[in-house]
């Protein structure tokens, strides 16, 4: 985390300039895109951020067991999860393994469980379903989500917080893609959780999404990545990460004056 003091006002204006820059060379990329795009992100120190296509709703894919995870914790408020559970959701998480986040979702009651526990979180604009990779959302809800991972004042204890960030860490290599090009740093840290399928309404095209964190210096970033239509797989990273680096590379340098 972060250790540096309060910013002061003129660094907050100087994040915020640099962060309307960002969300316009965003818009930029993503209006040559095939589909539909949306981008969200926040520096949590400043509160400088911005969001593109916010209005927008997306299948999540995979990026909802990170939900399912918090929602099974909430759940069980504060008694740790059994053997089995942890075990379910360290391959759910770290691998992607659908079964076992098959199994956490009938454990957290399916639609119902995840929809109180969404509702209850402030994520307005999320509907699950009972095909869970098909529940519906917004890249600013994703974020709300990633605040409830990272904030003091969250409603998920401590232990639960470090669990779910410990195995976002933890990734699998080849799916540490997406959020983690964003990190501008050999000492960064980076968490991450990606979801991606062919959508039939879309003629079998692919979504592509990725949410996650990235931490530097002092800097204490906060990501939401949502794509859809895409020709391929390969398609939808390199769109995805393409726009992740133009993000992070022009918020990093001095805004221009006036």
């Amino acid at each position: 985390m972060p250790t540096s003091a309060v910013p002061t006002p003129d660094v907050v204006a100087e994040q915020r300039r640099r962060a309307a820059l960002a969300a316009r060379q965003v818009r930029g990329y993503a209006a040559g895109l095939p589909g539909q795009f949306s981008f969200a992100a926040v520096e949590r120190g400043t509160g400088a951020g911005f969001r593109t296509g916010d209005e927008l709703q997306f299948q999540t894919a995979s990026i909802v067991k990170v939900g399912i995870l918090t929602a099974l914790l909430l759940d069980r408020d504060g008694i740790p999860l059994t053997a089995v559970q942890r075990d379910r959701a360290e391959v759910m998480i770290t691998a992607s393994d659908n079964a076992a986040a098959s199994e956490l979702f009938a454990a957290i009651g399916g639609v119902s469980g995840l929809d109180r526990v969404s509702t209850g979180l402030g994520l307005a604009r999320t509907r699950p379903r009972s095909a869970w990779g098909t529940t519906v959302t917004t890249s600013a809800d994703q974020v709300r989500l990633l605040r409830v991972l990272v904030d003091e004042e969250s409603p998920l204890r401590p232990a639960d917080r470090g669990l779910v960030l410990d195995l976002m860490g933890r990734v699998v290599d080849g799916q540490r893609w997406g959020v983690p090009v964003g990190a501008g740093t050999t000492g960064s840290r980076t968490w991450v959780k990606n979801g991606w399928d062919t959508v039939d309404d879309h003629d079998g095209r692919w979504l592509v999404n990725s949410i996650g964190r990235i931490v530097e210096d002092d800097h204490d970033w906060l990501v939401a990545v949502l794509s859809d239509h895409h020709d391929s797989l390969d398609a939808g990273i390199a769109a995805v990460e393409q726009a992740v680096r133009i993000a992070f590379d022009t918020w990093r340098r001095p805004a221009p004056a006036g």
